[in-house]
């Protein structure tokens, strides 16, 4: 083959092809528009949205149902978008999604990619998800989708390899090919190795140049990066490539000592012996590279020190306009010209000559630090007291479950049918941190009942009873709801609660809610309406 680099064009193809494929699904359709969807990258974001949620799905090994997608790109919806959609609307975007843009109507894909080594096209078959039928409390028949095996590819090809262990990846790559003796995929691997640290040279000279021209338009967080990334290789290369050079230089020569010349050497060693002569090449190659990182890390640091400091140095010089600040004055009093020694006198000030103070020398000598350094304390905590201090937490994060649910409760049982808006009218300052103690709890909550949409009292009455249950401090809502009537609704009698979302779509908003961590954020849900019979 006359090009070298095209070997296994296919396989790349195979990659791009799964890109290609699913934007010629979905860029095309014009339903997104139907759902306010109308750009580009707003599509994009939102089927790769759906695609990782059924990852995650997949790996957890939990049942993704049509309904399931549907109520994520709902609450993603509100959460992100903010486009004006209803549940049901969310619902057929997600049937659109997942049957149309990801599964092709049902059809096979196929993306043709070309083999140089053979000179023709491969089709390469192309699925992201698939579908299996579940039975959801041993009763209920429906379909669950997953991730195919193509699918994890074009996920994980996105996001999870990160860049700092690329090439430690493919250096076990190679490693495992030297063990087993596949000389000709190690000469790729060794190929990649070069290819991964020469352009970490490259980038080390591109940070090198945006310093040069303007340090503070190069941030810290890329810096940052580009050292971390050094560090990695200058860590570990170079011993490595070390040992793997002195083997492949070893079983060079078992191979050149088997016989007494190279001709008589059978077909397969002598290609053998020829792959790891471009290896040993390669890998002198990378240990060039790998002191050119080891330099230009060096002075990466020292010129974006140097700058650093000398921006620092600049901001303490006052600067002045010639023009204004001199001559347009000197126009106006051209008396003040007798006093110009005034003005000019500290440009030509030299620096005052250095003497030694002879005191110094008697002086007692004490070591200087900037900073002292402050005695760490570390208190060591017994099992068990860490133990009773994550119950007490939990008991407090329960307490403010109970509360929440227990003034709710007190609407709905005060009005039998309720909306959260009308609830939100009726809240002060103090009510309002009672049903909404963070945004966690809150969210947990409303979810929960979303979930449940109907809940039989009685039933849940006579299942407390039937069942032996261990003392938990985690929040269940059938367990909480009992336990809120019981304690502060005895006389009521409540057979059901209903929760379910308002036909018209509207949002209902809380601003200023604190989160777990302190920060305040603004919470948008559903309206939902509440009743009780």
């Amino acid at each position: 083959m006359q090009f070298d680099f095209l070997r296994q064009f296919q396989t790349r193809m195979k990659k791009v092809g799964a890109y290609a494929t699913l934007f010629k699904n979905s860029l095309a359709k014009t339903t997104w528009k139907n759902y306010g969807f109308d750009e580009a990258h707003e599509q994009v974001n939102l089927m790769f949205s759906v695609l990782l949620y059924i990852m995650e799905c997949s790996l957890k090994e939990d049942v993704c149902t049509m309904d399931d997608i549907a109520n994520f790109i709902d609450q993603l919806n509100m959460q992100a978008y903010q486009k004006p959609l209803s549940y049901e609307q969310a619902k057929e975007l997600a049937i659109f999604i997942v049957d149309v843009a990801l599964c092709n109507e049902g059809r096979p894909m196929y993306f043709d990619g070309f083999n140089y080594e053979d000179n023709h096209y491969e089709s390469i078959y192309i699925s992201f998800v698939g579908n299996k039928v579940v039975y959801i409390d041993q009763e209920l028949k429906r379909t669950s989708y997953y991730l195919t095996d193509e699918g994890y590819e074009l996920m994980l090809s996105t996001l999870e390899v990160d860049s700092h262990l690329q090439l430690t990846i493919q250096e076990m790559i190679f490693k495992l090919h030297l063990e087993k003796s596949t000389y000709d995929k190690a000469v790729d691997d060794v190929k990649t190795i070069f290819n991964l640290l020469r352009i970490q040279f490259q980038k080390i000279e591109g940070a090198m140049r945006k310093i040069r021209q303007n340090a503070l338009l190069y941030s810290v967080d890329d810096y940052k990066e580009v050292v971390e990334q050094n560090l990695t290789i200058i860590e570990e290369t170079k011993e490595k490539f070390l040992g793997y050079r002195e083997n492949i230089k070893r079983r060079m020569q078992e191979l050149e000592e088997k016989d007494i010349t190279i001709q008589k050497l059978a077909d397969d060693e002598r290609q053998n012996l020829g792959h790891l002569k471009t290896i040993e090449s390669y890998l002198n190659q990378a240990l060039d590279e790998h002191q050119r990182i080891l330099n230009s890390h060096f002075d990466l640091k020292n010129l974006y020190t140097k700058e650093l400091e000398g921006l620092t140095q600049m901001s303490y010089i006052q600067r002045f306009n010639f023009r204004t600040n001199f001559y347009d004055e000197v126009l106006k009093q051209p008396l003040a010209l007798e006093h110009l020694e005034h003005f000019l006198r500290p440009v030509f000030l030299k620096s005052l000559d250095k003497t030694y103070n002879l005191s110094k020398c008697i002086e007692l000598q004490r070591p200087i630090s900037k900073k002292k350094k402050e005695e760490e304390f570390f208190t060591t905590i017994e099992e068990e007291s860490m133990e009773s201090f994550i119950q007490e937490q939990k008991k407090k994060r329960l307490a403010h479950y109970m509360d929440s649910l227990t003034l709710l409760l007190s609407f709905v049982l005060e009005h039998q049918v309720i909306e959260l808006s009308e609830i939100k009218a009726q809240l002060d300052e103090q009510k309002r941190q009672v049903l909404i103690p963070s945004v966690e709890i809150f969210k947990e909550m409303m979810i929960e009942l979303l979930q449940a949409k109907t809940l039989d009292i009685c039933q849940l009455k006579q299942e407390r009873l039937e069942t032996l249950s261990e003392t938990s401090y985690d929040f269940q809502l059938s367990t909480c709801l009992l336990d809120v009537l019981e304690e502060h609704f005895p006389l009521k009698s409540v057979n059901q609660l209903s929760v379910m979302r308002t036909e018209d779509g509207e949002t209902v908003s809380f601003e200023q809610v604190s989160d777990e961590t302190g920060r305040k954020k603004t919470i948008r849900c559903s309206n939902i309406r509440l009743e009780v019979s």
